[in-house]
């Protein structure tokens, strides 16, 4: 195998491959890249079985077809180190040998012929939605996934599909977030994404895909790239359950200063107290140490004061992913949990319970 590519491209396929290698067993052949020529240009394969992707790159000159591996972290940990020119790659007496000018670096390889097939995914279900639609709902949601929760299914967000809507759901026990979109051809189903393929996902995709699945595995492809993940196989929680299905307040709020008034009383603490009352609302810290303390006035045209605690982590996550300038938060009474809306983008906060 031989190929002659500019350092660039190929560095850029490289490092978005890293996430998808094995890291705990250098020894193992999933932490390395698999690298294929032949007439229609290079490509790339990765995959740790839980996740995968191949890449195709098209612009390479004076080819040889074969195949090699080699280990990812060690090929782009060397690939960085190299002037933006072209470079030679070719294998060799088991090792990949990479030259640039008078620079000559080897990596060992593995038998690339047991390198693990990356599965020839047949009767796919498509998922007719934009690819920038489904980006920008599971982003919306990525905060509340949980990490490392014994209840695994919590560790993705599911994806609803009803007659009528596409809800996007995570939740990590102290707040639900829901973004949903319309649904005009899909047939009714449900499935839950790993947290980690999630993440992968919107690095990799910006612009148009087929967004593709079946009870196991998603699949997101485009003209150069094919993403797999298997699926979290479990029941998610009854989290419709939990939206309240009535709201004594709904207060619409501006977005700019709540979030510069929980920011100032969150330096030190992160848990804090709103009160409302008629005419303002009053930020303070609920650390026992210390005291940080502001106001807004602002007319609510409510007649009696309540208050909510919570960690305000989970407020500005949600802030952090609306578009609107001002945003609904919605309760009915204090030490319940209350709602926060924008637009096709709602979470529910658990709170923290005070002493009244």
């Amino acid at each position: 195998m031989r190929f002659v590519i500019t350092k660039n491209v190929f560095e850029n396929v490289i490092a978005h491959m890293q996430p998808f290698l094995e890291k705990k067993d250098a020894s193992s052949i999933t932490s390395h890249i698999y690298l294929e020529t032949n007439s229609s240009g290079l490509t790339l394969k990765a995959t740790d079985y839980e996740i995968g992707i191949e890449s195709k790159i098209e612009n390479i000159t004076d080819s040889v077809d074969g195949k090699a591996t080699v280990n990812g972290s060690n090929l782009l940990g060397i690939i960085k180190r190299l002037k933006n020119e072209d470079i030679i790659i070719e294998s060799s007496n088991n090792n990949l040998v990479i030259k640039q000018n008078k620079s000559t670096f080897k990596l060992p390889m593995y038998d690339a012929n047991e390198y693990p097939t990356l599965n020839k995914y047949e009767n796919l279900k498509d998922l007719s939605i934009s690819t920038l639609n489904f980006i920008n709902s599971v982003r919306k949601i990525t905060p509340a996934i949980d990490n490392n929760n014994p209840k695994f299914e919590l560790n993705g967000a599911l994806l609803d599909i009803k007659s009528q809507r596409i809800n996007f759901v995570a939740t990590d026990t102290r707040r639900l977030a829901v973004s949903h979109l319309q649904n005009i051809t899909n047939e009714e189903a449900q499935f839950i994404i790993p947290k980690k393929a999630i993440i992968e996902i919107q690095k990799l995709f910006l612009d148009d895909a087929k967004i593709s699945y079946d009870d196991t595995n998603l699949v997101i492809s485009n003209e150069n790239t094919k993403f797999f993940t298997k699926l979290i196989n479990g029941k998610f929680p009854d989290y419709e359950r939990i939206i309240p299905q009535t709201l004594k307040h709904n207060l619409s709020l501006p977005k700019n200063v709540l979030v510069e008034s929980i920011k100032l009383v969150t330096s030190l603490f992160s848990n804090i107290k709103i009160t409302f009352n008629s005419s303002s609302i009053i930020f303070e810290s609920l650390d026992e140490d210390t005291e940080s303390k502001t106001q807004i006035d602002i007319d609510l045209n409510i007649e009696n004061e309540f208050y909510l605690a919570v960690n305000a982590k989970y407020l500005l996550d949600f802030l952090s992913m609306t578009n609107n300038e001002k945003i609904k938060v919605g309760f009915n009474e204090s030490n319940l949990p209350f709602y926060l809306e924008d637009e096709k983008f709602f979470t529910i906060v658990m709170p923290i319970v005070l002493e009244k």
